[in-house]
């Protein structure tokens, strides 16, 4: 029986097949993991045209279930695991969180937050970008691939 390593890789990997349960709700493809001590405590996606909601991001979907596992609103010395880059909605929230650390997988050239402002983290947030990047892109653009093939 395979041993599975918990590190940075395999979280991603989680946020990966939240991802692609995203793409199958034909959903934008983000998926979002929230770790605490080795342990994942949230698991969400994009949900936005189920719900109706705009904001209904993978992040805000984690944030709400990892606040209400840990029985409050700080996410202090908890990691988000997130396949694209947030977006200042998300960031900002995350900045209210207090998340310890944000690890995404591809950037957002469009409406990433760090086009905007990188100061809108908490200040104690680490945030790192790249893991698993290409895996991250190749969803999205598939996504957007298949969504273009429609329209014509």
């Amino acid at each position: 029986m395979a041993i599975e390593i918990l590190n940075d890789e395999y979280f991603m990997k989680m946020a990966l097949q939240e991802a692609q349960l995203a793409f199958e709700k034909d959903e934008v493809p983000v998926g979002a993991v929230i770790v605490h001590d080795k342990k994942i405590i949230a698991r969400a996606h994009n949900l936005t045209e189920t719900l109706n909601d705009v904001t209904a991001h993978a992040e805000m979907q984690a944030f709400t279930a990892a606040a209400d596992f840990i029985g409050g609103k700080y996410l202090h010395d908890c990691t988000l695991y997130v396949t694209l880059e947030p977006c200042f909605m998300c960031a900002g929230a995350s900045a209210w969180t207090q998340i310890s650390e944000i690890k995404y997988g591809a950037q957002d050239d469009k409406k990433g937050f760090q086009k905007i402002s990188k100061t809108i983290l908490h200040p104690k947030t680490k945030i790192s970008g790249g893991l698993l990047e290409k895996d991250c892109s190749n969803i999205i653009s598939s996504f957007f691939s298949k969504k273009r093939k429609q329209k014509s």
